[in-house]
């Protein structure tokens, strides 16, 4: 069955660097896009950042210069690199396959990222 495991969550300081995985399995990898999303307990699921096959990327505004995403077909992983961290970036997140909210067709558990002194 398709799963989608998402690791490397945990606390960090204001500033601080997290690195998300997300490794996938039960359906040929190379062949989606794949997203993060995010999500708080007031808001509603975020788009973080989107990776297509091409390996071109779209970023939430929100993130854009701090945070970024790649793949790696080989070992089925997608990850989003999360550099000058903020309060606002506490959330859960998840890793999704496929472009856009309207097209996910797989989530992950979630993994959650707490951004505090």
């Amino acid at each position: 069955q398709v799963q989608l495991v998402e690791s490397g969550g945990g606390l960090v300081q204001p500033g601080g660097s997290l690195r998300l995985s997300c490794t996938g399995s039960g359906f040929n990898f190379s062949h989606y896009a794949m997203a993060w999303y995010r999500q708080t307990p007031t808001e509603g699921r975020e788009l973080v950042a989107t990776i297509f096959t091409t390996g071109s990327t779209v970023y939430g505004d929100s993130v854009k210069g701090r945070f970024t995403i790649s793949r790696d077909n080989g070992k089925k992983t997608v990850y989003l690199q999360m550099n000058t961290l903020k309060p606002a970036d506490t959330a859960v997140y998840y890793c999704a396959r496929g472009p856009t909210l309207d097209n996910v067709t797989a989530w992950g558990k979630g993994t959650l990222v707490t951004v505090s002194a």
